[in-house]
């Protein structure tokens, strides 16, 4: 599954490639390929010359500030020839601000992306190709997600994924069975109505309603959004809207997930953590703010599933600019940060996500920290990844199909329309290779 996934993903980028690169992008790739970034962890770059290098990203913001310095000044430590300015920008500006920058030649020499703009960045040519990194500490299944024609472009500096959070009170309360890893959607629905009828303000589970939530579902009910050449929109297909159907249904008939007015203006997570919630599932980056913010007993397992299992996979890319003077100290620190197990340690010990290494030795220290006590559900999970349907439109497409499905939720129109709606409206907007 995991290498079907890599698979899947390296076609799509070899897809915008063939379809995004002009002349000028090409040459550029090209000489690129010819002259690889050659250095590694142990390489001293430039000679030993000091240099200093400007690193941008998001993950840290809004809590990991600190820890990224700290793995910063292990790093400086070793390779004191090397200084490392970090800008770390909040997530909702963050690639505004680095288009902007790419265009305008002032990109940094190395920098974050998420997975949905690897494959744009890497189609344009203004990744440097950095085949010549250490790579053997890697998980080989996230690193192939950045390797594009042969070509490393990118290095996976985390993973994360998701599961299903539950309060263990509620389920007591209900007098409902804990979910396992084997659970569907309709074991799920059987706890939940349970759950629901505790009190009038409180719920069974809660999911939104949003294009990213749903191409997973639709891959739980064996849909997805686009053919297996990825040359035509599948949006209405009869798996899909099984699968919207049943989102739906929880908020508009059984109602053991809330509607909107019902959540008045209330975060999921606040909802969670109010003790009104019985699951949610959500990325594994919420153990640290529910251990500190629920005062009751709460676990986690493998999200349940309609025909099949398939959970979210996120991975963050780590990149050098293909127009850096100082590449090769580019690559000493991204390849630093990502895989040496002086880093992953710090990153484990923060709660942060999970490094994409190897060493099981660093890895289980993962799973001593609770709660959540089921922490090998990280784990597990893994052998169920999807990506999302990955095209140069994938904005426009995401919106489109959010705006429909909220629709279908506030019972404007039915689920097929929507759907319909969705496919009809993509089909006119947006142009497939």
């Amino acid at each position: 599954m995991k290498k079907a996934l890599a698979a899947a993903l390296v076609s799509t980028m070899i897809l915008g490639l063939t379809a995004c690169g002009s002349t000028q992008e090409a040459a550029k790739e090209e000489t690129a390929g010819q002259n690889p970034v050659s250095t590694g962890q142990e390489e001293s770059p430039e000679g030993g010359e000091e240099v200093t290098i400007t690193y941008c990203n998001f993950n840290a913001s809004g809590g990991n500030e600190e820890t990224l310095n700290k793995m910063y000044e292990k790093f400086h430590e070793e390779y004191p020839d090397i200084t490392v300015n970090i800008e770390t920008v909040a997530y909702s500006d963050y690639f505004t601000a680095m288009q902007t920058r790419v265009a305008g030649g002032t990109a940094p020499d190395c920098y974050e992306l998420n997975i949905e703009n690897f494959a744009s960045y890497a189609a344009k040519g203004v990744l440097a190709d950095i085949s010549g990194a250490e790579t053997s500490n890697f998980n080989e299944t996230a690193l192939s997600a950045f390797n594009v024609d042969g070509k490393q472009y990118g290095l996976p500096g985390n993973f994360s994924n998701v599961v299903l959070i539950y309060n263990k009170d509620l389920f007591d309360k209900a007098g409902a069975e804990y979910p396992t890893d084997d659970w569907t959607w309709e074991d799920a629905q059987v706890a939940a109505e349970k759950i629901r009828a505790l009190s009038d303000d409180t719920y069974g589970i809660y999911a939104p309603l949003t294009y990213n939530e749903f191409y997973k579902v639709a891959s739980q009910y064996g849909g997805g959004l686009l053919n297996d050449d990825k040359t035509e929109f599948t949006i209405n297909s009869p798996e899909n809207i099984e699968a919207a159907q049943m989102m739906i249904d929880r908020v508009l008939v059984s109602n053991v997930a809330p509607t909107e007015e019902q959540m008045g203006g209330m975060g999921d997570w606040d909802l969670f953590e109010s003790g009104r919630l019985g699951m949610i599932p959500t990325g594994i980056w919420a153990f640290n703010t529910f251990k500190d913010a629920c005062d009751f007993n709460w676990d986690i397992c493998v999200e349940p599933g309609g025909t099949e299992k398939a959970t979210h996979f996120f991975s963050n890319a780590l990149v050098v600019n293909a127009d850096s003077e100082q590449a090769a100290a580019a690559t000493t620190w991204i390849t630093w940060l990502a895989s040496s197990d002086e880093a992953a340690q710090i990153r484990i010990d923060a709660g942060w996500d999970l490094p994409a290494i190897k060493n099981e030795t660093v890895l289980n220290s993962y799973l001593e920290v609770t709660p959540p006590d089921n922490k090998q559900a990280v784990f597990t999970s893994l052998d169920y990844l999807v990506v999302p349907p990955i095209i140069e439109d994938y904005s426009l497409m995401s919106d489109i199909i959010t705006e429909e499905l909220s629709k279908a939720a506030s019972g404007k129109t039915t689920v097929e329309d929507a759907l319909n709606q969705a496919q009809e409206e993509c089909e006119t907007l947006i142009t497939l290779n």
